[in-house]
């Protein structure tokens, strides 16, 4: 068993140390921070986690990736952060991923963090291993006396290029129309890769702008070496409370306006929307189907249908699929059932998925994959990779991608302007 020493600490402002928090764990190699920006949700356990300082951690190509991961995870029976990118549907399904990646992140990582700090209410449980614990009162004083402000360097300016040019989407969604006439498949979630080379930022920085703009419930900034993702994900994957399976998928997007009431008028079409309303019924199938491989008989439920939720940037509409597992069920077989998401790939999910690694033209990675994390209790949460900008400090390479359902009834340039909608808050703080 896991020793740890945890104590509560209860800042004068929580914003204040938030900031203060995260700067200072730039010093270590690994950080995961995950911030659901104040929605209080009815199914998170926590208002923020910071995660930082790896004892142990793996890191794997797609090959008997899942079973590595459960090893990993049995043996250490203890917190576990990182993430699961989309390619690992090739150790799921006999698929494969031969398209760009100008990337290259691990298939799948994860680290025990040496010093994790949980935020819920007013209070942070700061939770180390004891081998460090005597190290806390140090490092609050090196917290609380971090300096906040931004450097204010001058941002080094890059190009930012669309890997498809609009007529070449254009084409491929009407590729994708055909495969879905001949009944191929029914939906599949297209997606295209906004890249830059030769890029410089601040992660950081950049991570801070997002958030601010976006407010997602399920933000995310992990560093893992010279590679950082900066999320603002509305979407959660799934999540595992005792017994109970909670899954959230998105499909369905409006975007906002400036004008109250033609803002509620955008939200309400979005609701009575028979194209958007059938693309998300369509997934909550395809994620009760893949529920039902590991729920009790009977215990598959859908909780919330089309509900429509508004975000900063965009309105989405969101689903809530639950169900209940036995004791003897694992975490990671749920995952691994369930896996990629199905607002990611389409329906039916094995077919959708080779035909759009066809048609698509960069590796997903970890775009369109989950970051969350693993308790010592076999519970789980993990959100879904969307919205999200993707940096190799090292090669200077810089990439986010955007992607939207299609289904019979799509038109393929409404769907390319859902993506330019998509895409906005990445563009914002990066130019």
């Amino acid at each position: 068993m896991v020793l740890r020493t945890t104590q509560k600490h209860r800042p004068e402002s929580l914003d204040v140390f938030k900031r203060q928090l995260l700067t200072w764990s730039q010093q270590f190699h690994e950080v995961i921070w995950m911030d659901s920006n104040g929605y209080h949700q009815t199914h998170s356990n926590f208002d923020a986690i910071l995660a930082v300082d790896a004892m142990t951690c793996i890191q794997t190509d797609d090959y008997e990736s899942f079973l590595k991961l459960k090893e990993y995870q049995s043996t250490t029976k203890d917190w576990l952060f990182g993430y699961l990118s989309y390619d690992l549907k090739n150790t799921v399904e006999d698929l494969k991923s031969q398209n760009f990646d100008g990337l290259e992140f691990p298939e799948l990582y994860f680290f025990q963090p040496k010093k994790l700090f949980l935020f819920k209410d007013d209070i942070v449980e700061v939770t180390y291993l004891n081998m460090v614990s005597d190290e806390w009162e140090n490092d609050l004083l090196e917290i609380v006396g971090t300096e906040n402000s931004s450097q204010n360097k001058k941002a080094k300016t890059f190009n930012i290029k669309s890997r498809i040019p609009k007529n070449e989407y254009l084409t491929k969604v009407n590729s994708l129309l055909e495969h879905i006439h001949r009944g191929n498949i029914y939906e599949a979630n297209f997606c295209h890769e906004y890249y830059a080379e030769n890029a410089t930022i601040d992660p950081l920085e950049i991570y801070k702008k997002l958030n601010n703009i976006s407010k997602p419930p399920f933000a995310t900034y992990l560093k893992l070496g010279d590679k950082y993702v900066l999320s603002a994900s509305p979407e959660r994957y799934l999540m595992k409370t005792g017994s109970k399976i909670i899954s959230q998928p998105i499909k369905g997007t409006a975007k906002r306006s400036t004008n109250i009431d033609g803002d509620k008028k955008l939200k309400e079409q979005l609701a009575l929307d028979d194209k958007e309303r059938s693309e998300n019924i369509m997934i909550v199938d395809l994620v009760r189907n893949d529920l039902s491989k590991t729920a009790s008989k009977g215990s598959v439920q859908v909780e919330e249908l089309c509900q429509v939720y508004t975000f900063p940037q965009v309105h989405q509409m969101i689903s809530t699929i639950t169900s209940e597992i036995e004791d003897t069920t694992g975490p990671i077989e749920v995952i691994e059932t369930t896996f990629p998401m199905g607002s990611m790939t389409g329906a039916p999910k094995i077919s959708a998925m080779k035909i759009i690694e066809d048609l698509e033209v960069t590796k997903r990675g970890i775009y369109s994959g989950a970051v969350g994390y693993f308790t010592p209790n076999n519970d789980f949460d993990f959100n879904v990779i969307i919205r999200s900008i993707l940096y190799n400090k090292t090669k200077k390479y810089l990439s986010f991608s955007v992607g939207s359902a299609i289904t019979a009834k799509s038109e393929p340039l409404k769907e390319y302007e859902e993506c330019l909608i998509k895409a906005k808050a990445m563009h914002e703080v990066l130019e």
